[in-house]
């Protein structure tokens, strides 16, 4: 049976996947194109499968918010290009993503790719899709989920991206600026814990512990008794909150105060009673292990040497 270049043009987009691949399937499948977009799904499951061990710690990050509630999704997604982050085909995937999450809230991963995508398909089968027809291992890495989101910020094209939540939420110009301040400040300063309370007491004594020795270890410091040792050791610990609390982290558009203060005293402005109950940031890639390209390797391969 003749395959038009017709057909072939009509089922690649469909599935976005090339014209030979897309010409060989219809042959197969005797010009019937269910059979054939059937046939490539099963052939991107196999290449799926074994694209699965390959690095990917590319990829975007990337956030979609409800403008009716107010809740915001956030989602990083990893793909082993920068090249292919940036495609139409995977941004679109990862808005598709963050749109099921929204609507859908699941608890993790696991269960969003159970959920319903498009076109027949749950969310893990369109993911092995989109792995087929990009050609690339793609991860679905993290999300978060938070109600009554103040405000969101993407850096980069998708490197980072921070969601900040109030302990209350005011339709205000100046609750807005603050909020998104707030965001710019955490994508730029990366602190690691809202404030001093929500740092994990195992990492308070662990960090006690390094200050003493620290300061014990310093011949300066032998005969100073333990009270001042006592209090050397809180000043230095003020420090590692100011470094690692956002609340605590000096503002950076007025370092004369703390981003806390600075909340407060926006908050004071209008009359209203908030300050910082959460924030989420992701890094894209952060943690995972990069691909190093060996281009003498590959030079040599090249030339058979």
């Amino acid at each position: 049976m003749e395959i038009t270049a017709k057909a072939v043009a009509a089922l690649r987009a469909k599935t976005g996947i090339g014209m030979m691949d897309c010409k060989k399937a219809l042959v197969e499948a005797n010009g019937n194109e269910e059979e054939a977009i059937k046939l490539l799904r099963e052939k991107g499951l196999a290449v799926a499968a074994k694209k699965s061990s390959r690095i990917a710690a590319e990829g975007l990050v990337s956030i979609l918010i409800d403008p009716e509630t107010h809740t915001a999704a956030m989602i990083e997604v990893n793909i082993e290009t920068d090249f292919a982050a940036k495609s139409a085909v995977f941004g679109e995937f990862v808005n598709d993503l963050l749109k099921i999450i929204l609507k859908t809230k699941p608890a993790n991963v696991e269960e969003l790719l159970k959920k319903e995508f498009k076109d027949g398909l749950d969310v893990e089968a369109a993911l092995k899709d989109k792995i087929f027809t990009i050609g690339e291992n793609i991860n679905i890495r993290r999300f978060v989920i938070i109600e009554n989101a103040a405000a969101s910020y993407v850096h980069g094209k998708g490197n980072i991206g921070v969601i900040v939540k109030m302990t209350a939420f005011v339709e205000n110009e100046l609750f807005a600026e603050a909020a998104k301040n707030v965001c710019l400040q955490a994508a730029a300063m990366n602190p690691v814990y809202l404030d001093p309370a929500s740092v994990p007491a195992e990492a308070v004594a662990k960090e006690k512990e390094i200050i003493e020795t620290q300061i014990k270890n310093d011949p300066s410091n032998a005969k100073k008794p333990e009270k001042v040792i006592g209090m050397m050791v809180e000043g230095k610990l003020k420090k590692f909150y100011s470094q690692n609390c956002l609340t605590e982290q000096a503002y950076v558009k007025d370092d004369k105060l703390t981003v806390g203060q600075y909340v407060a005293s926006v908050a004071k402005e209008f009359g209203e009673d908030f300050k910082l109950a959460e924030f989420v940031r992701f890094e894209k890639g952060e943690g995972l292990e990069k691909k190093e390209d060996n281009f003498a390797e590959e030079i040599a391969k090249l030339t058979q040497k």
